[in-house]
């Protein structure tokens, strides 16, 4: 069970090692400028592989519990699959259901783990299978294995490195436990950290915060929400950015090395490539010799 692109190589690892009888993923949604519908790159893959896949809106419908004991599972495996498993489902296979997620749990459950460990300025993080039960990100932890975040490392990149990562221990792991060789862990909730799900508008630069934590901010968001924050009416999306000592006033444009700057509570965001709505990528100092009104101008 799993949807996004960070599921799909642990739903490749598992057509290589088992037995994929069947495969469940979010509905088609609209996406893109045309809101097309998209399939999800689970569903894609799950198709070019040959493997069956349903795509219910709801679990909690009779027909999809139906469907799922039918293929007489022995386990179900889920990784990033967007819904809450109701519990009818989560006891359907002969060996539970178990969980890949992108934290060291109990640090970070919830929806985005990956960019609240960039954002909060972790040191290290990496996979956990645990057993799956009723809670969010509360079942028994089976296996982990964790990994460094790199200094420049984006959400993005840490993302593709921890679906890997999560793939190869769900395949040591699956064998083990199965074979009961593993005694599930009871997670320790006095130290459980939350990572709600993200939206869009929570990409907004606040330059009243210090520097170091809005470049965190940018490395987490990227690719999605992405940081971004309004000269006048445009929209300028912050893709690369970096630190500097500096003092000017929070949200005041100066100039840094022939860069644009940005005054924040403590130091400067300089910025690197930015993205004006409707336009491609361009490095900063490019866009300010189109645009030399951007310097000393201030962003609210």
């Amino acid at each position: 069970m799993g949807s996004p692109d960070f599921a799909v190589p642990a739903l490749c690892a598992i057509h290589q090692h088992f037995n994929l009888v069947g495969v469940v993923s979010q509905p088609d949604r609209p996406g893109g400028r045309g809101r097309k519908l998209r399939a999800p790159p689970v569903k894609v893959r799950s198709q070019e592989l040959g493997i069956p896949v349903i795509q219910p809106e709801t679990l909690k419908n009779e027909s999809v519990l139906d469907h799922l004991e039918s293929w007489n599972p022995d386990l179900i495996a889920v990784t990033a699959y967007g819904q809450i498993l109701p519990p009818n489902i989560l006891t359907i296979a002969r060996n539970d259901a178990i969980n890949v997620h992108a934290s060291l749990l109990p640090r970070w459950r919830g929806a985005a783990p990956i960019q609240a460990a960039i954002l909060m300025g972790d040191s290290e993080t990496g996979i956990t299978i645990m057993k799956m039960d009723a809670g969010m990100d509360t079942g028994p932890i089976i296996s982990q294995k964790s990994t460094l975040i790199q200094n420049d490392e984006t959400g993005g990149e840490l993302g593709e490195r921890l679906s890997n990562l999560g793939a190869d221990l769900l395949i040591e792991t699956i064998p083990e436990y199965v074979a009961g060789n593993i005694v599930p862990t009871d997670q320790d909730d006095s130290l459980a950290t939350y990572a709600p799900q993200l939206k869009k508008a929570d990409g907004r630069l606040d330059f009243l915060q210090p520097a170091d934590q809005l470049i965190r901010q940018v490395r987490a968001y990227e690719p999605w929400p992405t940081s971004f924050f309004y000269l006048s009416d445009l929209r300028l999306t912050v893709r690369e950015a970096h630190a500097a000592p500096g003092l000017a006033q929070p949200g005041l444009v100066v100039e840094h090395d022939d860069f644009p700057a940005i005054g924040t509570k403590s130091g400067l965001v300089v910025l690197d490539l930015i993205q004006p709505a409707g336009r491609k990528a361009m490095p900063a100092d490019a866009f300010v010799r189109g645009s030399p009104a951007f310097i000393n101008s201030i962003i609210a």
